[in-house]
């Protein structure tokens, strides 16, 4: 439909109702287009009957149309230093970022030495990690909650417990930020879902492959089917570790979820969600529309970052709906539509 089809009618009403015009502006899905529109007293008592509820005879009861959402679940709301408080702790702070730096740097080096002697010789990846190796990566362990302290996660808040592997073989979370990876690493040493790409970058590359990563181009239908066989196989062994995998795909702000990949509830093993939480006031620590590198100066900059892990319970699907994949991830532990979309 042209935009003059839209424009006559209201036209031929503004030339016969001069005295009465007004401008109103439209959104139509978040385009905004000038419409001139009359009212005459006619159109005016039509409102007034539109107002009241059309259905009243059959015995329906009133209605309303929920108000447009406006939340971008990607943006972050503190993309810029604002303020002089902010400039004030970014000076005071620069002889302690300096020590972050060397702490970072130096976390970083042991744990990719103490991973490349873990991987060194190793050649059967199909199955789990023997024990001595993964004693030797308990170091690397170390040194990524290190990493959290440099960043200033000084002291983690944590709601509930994590359930056992035996318990519950997969692990889904909201994903935020990339600190999420460091903590579950750190707390859960699990076998993660990762894109192929990150396989190439320095340092994390050579950590995720020790955790025995199952590698998943989204884009890809093959690529999708050997992943959700892997996460299968590797869930049903205990001898492996919990599989981590974030649904979303991607991260988001922390405000709502984004629809979920269901690679992890095709499997139809029992999962605990967990929510990741980040409480500020001056910066937002979600990675949208924001650099790595001002993200990581900003975490750097401040005091301390506060986190909160809020492991929820177990959901296991229902006996007659194992195949529903996408019921299972809407689902509460209670057998109900999940509420746990909400996170703020």
């Amino acid at each position: 439909m042209t935009g003059d089809c839209l424009r006559a009618p209201l036209l031929e009403s503004e030339q016969r109702h001069a005295s009465d015009e007004a401008e109103v502006v439209v959104n139509i899905n978040g385009f905004h287009r000038p419409l001139i529109q009359s009212f005459s007293n006619h159109s005016k008592q039509v409102k007034g009957t539109e107002d009241q509820n059309p259905f009243d005879e059959i015995g329906a009861g009133s209605f309303s149309i929920p108000p447009q959402s406006t939340i971008d679940p990607f943006r972050n709301n503190t993309p810029n230093i604002e303020g002089l408080y902010e400039w004030l702790k970014i000076l005071v702070c620069i002889p302690i970022v300096i020590l972050r730096l060397i702490l970072f740097g130096l976390c970083i080096a042991v744990g990719y030495v103490a991973t490349k002697c873990a991987l060194q010789g190793w050649k059967d990846k199909q199955n789990p990690m023997p024990r001595w190796r993964c004693r030797i990566m308990c170091i690397t362990r170390m040194c990524s909650r290190c990493i959290l302290f440099s960043f200033g996660y000084h002291w983690i808040k944590r709601i509930g417990r994590p359930a056992p592997r035996e318990t519950a073989p997969i692990v889904v979370s909201n994903h935020v930020s990339y600190i999420e990876p460091i903590f579950f690493f750190y707390e859960l040493s699990p076998t993660i879902v990762s894109s192929e790409s990150h396989d190439a970058m320095p340092f994390v590359g050579t950590i995720i492959r020790a955790m025995q990563v199952i590698y998943v181009n989204r884009f890809s239908a093959s690529s999708r089917t050997h992943a959700v066989s892997e996460i299968k196989r590797k869930a049903s062994c205990d001898d492996f570790p919990q599989v981590l995998l974030f649904p979303e795909g991607t991260t988001t702000n922390g405000r709502v979820l984004i629809a979920f990949q269901l690679g992890a509830f095709i499997p139809g093993y029992p999962i605990q969600p967990v929510v990741v939480r980040y409480p500020h006031v001056h910066f937002d620590q979600s990675w949208g529309n924001i650099s790595l590198a001002k993200s990581m100066f900003r975490m750097f900059t401040q005091f301390h970052n506060f986190v909160e892990i809020e492991y929820l319970p177990i959901i296991s699907p229902l006996q007659n709906q194992k195949d529903n994949a996408a019921h299972f991830a809407e689902r509460d532990g209670d057998g109900s539509r999940s509420h746990w979309a909400i996170i703020d």
